[in-house]
């Protein structure tokens, strides 16, 4: 299972093999991402598709396989910094006590990013004038939001600290149509404005259709 001849990639995995409670779900998996790429990922309920993900951010150990990004191998690289490159966007985030500005700025404390990347609240602002958000909604206290509200804070969240790679996982499902277009389009607006690429998985076919420009499907 091969998306592409693999050559200069943002990401790449070699011959990756997935089992869960003993059942096989994939294997001779490899994946090449090059800049621009917006990936969609196509199975069924069950293939592995949010496991995948995870592979990728190395949240979970590999059974099998290498992984390298951009050009390094992944035991070359510091997780910190793999999992700032790489990065993993859930469809459901977790958040902490106070606002929503609270939220976006806590990551940007991290060692990881302290130094690279400062709060700037004009990008934040303008990210929600697109997504249809006012400038208020910083302002609102993270644990009431609700679950598409929820969304556009764990997008912006991952926006802001600058991945090569966008691994996201249903991450409009609670959005609305117009809001759903809202965030592909922002999304393609951020993946053109440097050497970026994305995985995207969604049960929405014709969000697959309308946003990737290659497709993997899982058995």
């Amino acid at each position: 299972m091969s998306t592409s001849e693999h050559g200069t990639s943002l990401l790449s995995a070699i011959g990756l093999q997935c089992s869960h409670q003993a059942r096989p779900l994939w294997s001779h998996l490899d994946l090449n991402l090059k800049p621009g790429d917006r990936l969609g990922l196509v199975a069924p309920s069950g293939a592995g598709k949010t496991l995948l993900l995870r592979a990728l951010a190395q949240l979970d150990p590999l059974q099998t396989g290498e992984l390298r990004c951009q050009g390094r191998r992944a035991e070359e690289i510091s997780m910190p910094r793999w999992r700032s490159t790489v990065m993993l966007v859930p469809q459901r985030c977790a958040v902490m006590p106070g606002s929503v500005e609270q939220n976006l700025r806590s990551p940007l404390q991290w060692q990881e990013h302290r130094q690279r990347h400062p709060w700037d609240r004009n990008r934040v602002l303008d990210w929600l004038e697109q997504l249809g958000r006012p400038a208020e909604f910083l302002d609102w206290d993270a644990e009431q939001l609700s679950g598409g509200e929820l969304q556009v804070l764990n997008l912006i969240r991952a926006l802001q600290l600058e991945p090569a790679i966008l691994l996201l996982d249903e991450c409009s499902a609670s959005l609305d149509h117009a809001t759903t277009l809202a965030l592909e389009a922002l999304l393609e607006q951020w993946l053109q404005a440097a050497s970026r690429a994305c995985v995207l998985t969604s049960h929405d076919s014709g969000q697959i259709q309308r946003f990737c420009n290659r497709v993997l499907e899982l058995p």
